[in-house]
């Protein structure tokens, strides 16, 4: 069995993840294709996008939140997540139990004795009238039936498990500030959500498996899950096994992939790429030594927002009011120093104006990007 080392693997994720060469893609095609994106932070998908596409237009991504074609919705890990709308709709029912268990295992003490599937029923009835709602207050309105639980329980248990619901805009429109207000995700796309496979097959886990392979892959059961949370997949993985390929890392651990995924040679270049905070190309493996070394792992779970030298983590970034400052995690060459600051500088005038043109090939030159001393000076 093929054996691919973490070059390998670091490069096809970038290939997968479209870091290796911007993607002339539609923004809702780039949300779908990479399974949706964290976005507890609500402006960091606008620089995951930009980092990924060209010539990204932050409007347009604006534009497909107010007009329903994406949502923001607790989902895979029980985190806010920038889905396609279809996708929220066809994964949904397949997380519920994981959404549920990981509510739980914050506030099991408090939510003890506390008839969920009941909680989850009034819940819905509140929100019936179609008015958006905090989860402040959405929990307060049930408070008078469940008092010992507290709001901040109610509250988690019903907006991030029992309840599928989205957030309004202008939560998580370019540059818009807003509170988080929540209406059912069903009402706010005029369609239920799809039920479960009633035959006791697994549709919707195999779909899972063949969008995280496209988007992440070769991995293992293991990164799979640590992407979605689900424990569950191990029988569509098993159902599909005739239809993938399999490699094996430098650990011994098989991996899966498609056949057909790109799979570009390890000594392909990879140019420099600033990402947001809590982006999944990190995130979304249980082993990110492709593209993490584990002495960093923490900054991948802190929100730090880094940068890709050569394919792997190699710097934090800030965005400030005069400048976007890197801080290098270890000594940079004269060339990547200088291919740093150029991608910075994209990037500072991006943040600046949102100016679309050029923004892949180093425009914003006159935007100020400072580059820290190196750990040791």
């Amino acid at each position: 069995m093929t054996v691919l080392d973490a070059r390998a693997l670091g490069r096809a994720t970038l290939a997968r993840q479209l870091l290796l060469d911007r993607a002339d893609l539609p923004v809702l095609d780039a949300v779908a294709h990479l399974g949706g994106m964290q976005a507890q932070e609500p402006q960091e998908p606008f620089v995951g996008l930009w980092t990924r596409l060209r010539a990204f237009d932050p409007g347009a991504l604006s534009e497909l939140l107010v007009r329903r074609r994406v949502v923001r919705t607790h989902l895979m890990r029980r985190t806010v997540h920038l889905l396609a709308a279809e996708d929220a709709l066809a994964w949904r029912s397949r997380h519920d139990a994981m959404l549920r268990q990981r509510v739980l295992g914050n506030y099991r003490a408090e939510l003890a004795g506390v008839d969920l599937d009941e909680l989850a029923a009034a819940g819905r009835a509140v929100l019936a009238d179609g008015e958006p709602r905090s989860m402040g207050e959405l929990a307060r309105a049930l408070a008078g039936r469940w008092p010992a639980p507290g709001p901040r329980a109610l509250g988690e248990m019903l907006v991030a498990a029992l309840v599928p619901v989205v957030q309004l805009p202008p939560r998580g429109l370019w540059r818009a500030k807003g509170g988080v207000r929540n209406v059912p995700l069903s009402a706010w796309l005029g369609r239920e959500i799809d039920p479960p496979s009633p035959d006791g097959s697994d549709p919707v886990g195999q779909a899972l498996v063949r969008r995280y392979l496209a988007a992440y892959g070769p991995a293992a059961p293991a990164d799979l899950r640590a992407w979605c949370g689900l424990a569950g997949l191990p029988a569509a993985v098993a159902a599909m096994r005739a239809e993938l390929v399999t490699f094996r890392d430098e650990r011994g651990r098989q991996l899966l992939d498609l056949p057909d995924a790109p799979r570009p040679d390890p000594g392909t270049p990879a140019p420099v790429r600033f990402l947001p905070a809590f982006d999944n190309a990190i995130l979304g493996y249980q082993d990110r030594g492709r593209i993490i070394d584990d002495a960093h792992r923490g900054l991948s779970v802190a929100g730090e927002r880094v940068v890709l030298v050569d394919g792997r983590v190699a710097a934090t970034w800030k965005a400030g009011a005069a400048a976007v400052t890197v801080t290098p995690l270890r000594r940079f060459s004269r060339a990547e120093s200088a291919a740093v600051a150029e991608e910075g500088r994209a990037l500072a005038a991006f943040l600046a104006d949102g100016a679309t043109d050029g923004v892949a090939d180093g425009a914003g030159a006159g935007h100020e990007v400072r580059i820290a001393p190196p750990p040791g000076g």
